[in-house]
């Protein structure tokens, strides 16, 4: 198999599915700190597009070398992501609830916290893996590189719809930003199940 239009119309599109959470993300991230720099942004879909890009590759290997251990460490990728996303959105929700707290302190987010919402949404994106493993390793690069490109794309507009409508809601976005990562943890795990 070679790069073909079908090929890279199949990258792109799981991409797209793919990178929905990371979008999500995007929005609540924005909405917690509507006046973000450009610089900023470009760190947030780039964090994401990342993440979207490792996992692919690093669920490539599994299957090519650690598939038992992969297989045994599936199950609790639901709730790895549910943890992450619940306590960023938490964490957020609180500080919404408590506006005692130093306001910048509360928009701004973390390394640490941005690398933890890259994992938690694109934990998912180990499975695909399994579904690119018939792949030579260039062709797998290739369709990881196609889905990170897809994601920093859709994390860009998901940042500006969500600095947009932060400008609007002004103090409720935290809240709202929260209650959206939480929801996304909790959709996760549910559809795990389903």
């Amino acid at each position: 198999m070679g790069v073909s239009v079908s090929f890279i119309l199949n990258s792109a599109l799981l991409g797209v599915g793919l990178a929905m959470d990371a979008f999500s993300v995007s929005i609540a991230n924005a909405l917690a700190d509507p006046g973000m720099r450009r610089r900023r942004q470009v760190l947030i879909a780039g964090t994401f597009a990342l993440f979207q890009f490792l996992m692919p590759m690093l669920g490539w290997i599994c299957v090519h070398t650690l598939l038992t251990f992969f297989v045994a460490f599936q199950r609790f990728i639901p709730w790895i992501a549910l943890i992450l996303l619940g306590w960023i959105g938490g964490k957020m929700l609180w500080e919404g609830f408590h506006p005692e707290a130093d306001e910048a302190q509360a928009r701004a987010l973390s390394r640490g916290a941005l690398l933890l919402q890259g994992v938690a949404t694109s934990i998912d994106a180990l499975s695909v893996g399994f579904t690119i493993a018939g792949y030579g390793w260039a062709l797998a690069l290739i369709a990881s590189l196609i889905i990170a490109a897809v994601t920093y794309v859709i994390c860009m507009g998901g940042l500006r719809i969500g600095r947009r409508f932060g400008e609007r809601l002004s103090q409720k976005a935290t809240i709202l930003g929260g209650a959206i990562l939480v929801g996304i943890g909790l959709e996760i795990l549910i559809k795990s199940y389903l």
